[in-house]
Order: C-alpha cells, then structure tokens, then sequence
C-alpha cells in the first residue's frame, strides 16, 4: 500500500509501504475511504511530538470498511462501515470505564499516528477496535463522519461540556476554526440564549453566521459591551493563542466557566490577581473520544449538514503534501478542513 510516512523534523514521504495485518487478537484493519490532516498531524510532521518516530505512517481520524479481525473482536465483522476514532480505548482499565479514553493505562490512547501506523494512507491497523471504531450510521456522508473522528468529540467535550452550556446561557467561541464551529454548532442543542463567535478573519466569521452563530464579530463593541457588562456565562476558547485567553478572562462573568480548547504552543499568563474575585472555573484537557457514540445519536440531520460546512476542500490522499500546506497556512487560505480520499487501484 501507500502511506504518507514521517522522516525527521519537516519532512514526509508518500511511499509504497507494507500492508497492516492483524497483530493482535483485538485488532482490526480498515480501509480508509477517507481521513484529513489536523493540527496535531502538523505537530507531529514538525517533530513536535516526541513519541513520533521517523518511519512512522502519520494520521489519527479515518472512515473505511472494516476487511480483517482478530479473534476477540466481537462488535465489528468485516463489511461494516466505520469511523476510526482518534483516540484508542482498551475498554477495561479505570479511565476506560470512566469515558477517559486519553487517559487509558492498558496501551491506549492517542497511538494511531503517534506510537503505530497512522490513517494516511489506504489501509490501517486499529488496536482495540472493539472499543475504538463506531458504525457508520446509515446515509451519514463518509466525508461528513471524518469530522466525528475528532473534531466533533473534541467541540463537545472540551468546549460545550466542560463549559457546562445550558438553557439560557450566554455561549462566547473564541477561535472559528474547525473546533471553534463545530463547538458553536453543538452548543446549538442545548438551546443557550445566545451563541456568539468571535474571530479576527472576516471569512471565518462569515463561515460562523452561515452556521448558525447568533452574531460573529471581531473583537469589538459587542465583546467590550459583554467585558463591561454582564458578561458571557460560558466562553470557549478554541483559538489556542495568549490573546484570545486573555479576552476569554474579560469576557466571562462572574462565577462563569472558561473553557480551553485550543492547543497553546507558547505560555500563557493567568492573571489571578485579576481573577480570583470573579470565582470562574477554567477547564482544559485533551479529546477523548467517548462521546463520539452519543453525539452520533442525539445531532440532529441539520446539526450535522451545518458541521459538513467545515470541509472546505476535497483531495486525492496523493496530494497529501498540499493539504499539510494548506492546514499550515489555514489563516491565510481560508481553509478549515481538507478531506482526502486514498485512490484505488
């Protein structure tokens, strides 16, 4: 097969690789119909991650069709249409039972694309496949369902949950790119009185409003009138950079909920002797998949035609080096999501 395969630090290879097979009796391998790139996968091509090893074929998010098994694979049967969760679950240990996945102690976790072959390429071995594919659901778009790989889970557990949207809460997104709308999206089912994005790309803030945000605007009157003001009840930050916190701590009310998304890459200042009087909860922590089940049930046909709107672009997987660049120059493509299709022989 091919396979987009880490080399160092920057560089990437598109080359013909071994096929997977199964290794162990929970594994399953995919064919993937369809995978992306992330800002994780940049991480990791940049040499950011340190578990990354060259010869290491990169990707954590994928929908294919399950062809082999292993002997204690009970929930999948070859044929079956699958989303190959980012993050794998041995679905036995303490943080498992716990919906913890990230925090698995049996071997899981992150591993696709970091500690075992990743989704770039025309086939994958999924560890724990029990616990770490889902069911296609029947007419989801396979394009679509790439986004429930990561992206969706990621909005709901890192923004929309742990910022405790409800009812009537007033729902600031700092950051519309494709975590930021998704969240903005999701927030949507918890009927808050009011969602509004904040980005400083105007394209990105027309992507917002097209998707349902309440308003979206630059950072400005209508976010200064919230910081004099009463103030947003939950603020998710899903931009990942110093400022955008910073305007997270103004914005939030008193006894609200800040809650942090975006991958930070430089530090951030926390201003205490700002913050203490205001008593907010602050809440970081990384995806883990758990909810992928859930919100494959509960969003509704609308809620997941407003998330397809995050694939602004399709290729060939062939083109796998341009859709890095393009996922590296984001900002300035006006580029959210690119999906990339392995070609068949």
């Amino acid at each position: 097969m091919h396979a987009y395969v880490y080399q160092g630090p920057g560089q990437g290879s598109w080359e013909s690789v071994s096929d997977p097979g199964i290794e162990q009796p929970t594994d399953a391998v995919v064919r993937v119909d369809a995978t992306t790139v992330c800002v994780g996968d940049l991480h990791a091509l940049q040499g950011e991650v340190s578990d990354v090893r060259p010869g290491t074929i990169l990707g954590h998010e994928a929908v294919g069709e399950v062809l082999d098994v292993g002997t204690e694979v009970h929930d999948i049967v070859p044929g079956d249409d699958v989303i190959v969760s980012s993050i794998s679950s041995c679905g036995h240990c303490m943080a498992c039972w716990q919906g913890v996945f990230g925090q698995c102690t049996q071997g899981g976790g992150w591993l696709l694309g970091r500690e075992v072959g990743g989704t770039q390429a025309d086939f994958v071995r999924v560890p724990f496949a029990d616990h770490s594919v889902h069911k296609l659901p029947y007419g989801m778009d396979r394009d679509t369902a790439v986004l429930f790989s990561e992206v969706a889970p990621t909005a709901f557990e890192l923004g929309v949950r742990n910022g405790k949207v409800r009812p009537g809460t007033v729902v600031v997104v700092v950051g519309a790119g494709p975590i930021g709308l998704a969240a903005m999206i999701i927030a949507g089912i918890y009927s808050p009185a009011r969602v509004i994005s904040v980005d400083l790309l105007p394209q990105r803030l027309s992507a917002a409003r097209s998707m349902g945000a309440d308003d979206a605007e630059l950072p400005g009157r209508l976010i200064a009138d919230l910081s004099e003001g009463p103030g947003a009840d939950v603020v998710i930050e899903a931009a990942g950079s110093s400022d955008s916190f910073v305007l997270c701590t103004q914005v939030v009310r008193s006894g609200g909920r800040i809650a942090n998304i975006g991958m930070h890459e430089t530090p951030v200042s926390l201003h205490l002797e700002q913050l203490s009087r205001k008593n907010i909860t602050i809440s970081t922590g990384q995806v883990d998949t758990s909810s992928i089940p859930w919100l494959l049930d509960v969003l509704t046909p609308e809620h997941v035609e407003a998330i397809s709107r995050i694939i602004t672009e399709r290729r060939e997987i062939e083109d796998i080096r341009a859709a890095y660049d393009i996922a590296s120059r984001a900002t300035s493509t006006n580029a959210l999501r690119t999906i990339l299709h392995p070609g068949r022989q």
